[in-house]
């Protein structure tokens, strides 16, 4: 059986290739030989140690620091100029330390301008313009709100929740049926009493 083989592996090679079984082995050994001392040139064994010196110039990230409820105005202090502390973002209202990712949302990063804002609209919209570095996602159609959703699952997952954005609500005043102001809080309306 490894007989037939042999002689079928033979006359494959000498099919194939038009050399002789002798001369395909010679040539795939000195092919695999100048590979191995083409590689080492360009040393494998080099790529370890920097990858040591690399672990041992960073410094281990502190942990996520618990902010609580922050104003859009605030969460614009962690953008990551100041590199002592966190690098955080929003999704719909809620902020993730993206520390971790630095490279990416830091400054310098492609990401960056995403850094101490509520980037949800322009998360979904998949745009960079400034306009669109909101949390209003009023008006965003269907696909974009999927988009949006998307993104948050991954933040859940990947980064720390550190804390929300507080929500201004605006007051209004309405002119009333009877001529008086009505003031709105928390889109609820104060009614008159009927007198």
């Amino acid at each position: 059986m490894a007989l037939q083989l042999w002689e079928t592996l033979k006359e494959a090679i000498t099919a194939y290739t038009g050399l002789s079984p002798t001369t395909f082995f010679t040539v795939l050994a000195l092919c695999l030989a100048l590979y191995y001392a083409v590689s080492g040139l360009f040393g494998h064994s080099d790529s370890h140690s920097r990858d040591r010196d690399y672990g041992e110039q960073t410094q281990p990230l502190p942990p996520p620091v618990q902010l609580g409820e922050v104003t859009e105005d605030e969460l614009k202090l962690y953008d990551g100029t100041d590199p002592e502390k966190p690098l955080l973002m929003a999704i719909k209202g809620q902020i993730y330390d993206v520390s971790q990712s630095r490279m990416f949302y830091g400054p310098g990063g492609p990401y960056a301008l995403f850094a101490g804002k509520d980037a949800s609209r322009a998360l979904a919209k998949m745009s960079f313009e400034e306009k669109d570095l909101t949390g209003d996602i009023s008006g965003l159609g269907p696909f974009e709100l999927d988009a949006l959703q998307d993104w948050e699952y991954k933040f859940m997952s990947k980064y720390t929740k550190v804390g929300t954005i507080k929500k201004t609500v605006p007051v209004e005043e309405e002119a009333s049926s009877a001529g008086e102001p009505a003031v709105i809080a928390d889109n609820t309306e104060e009614k008159p009493s009927a007198e």
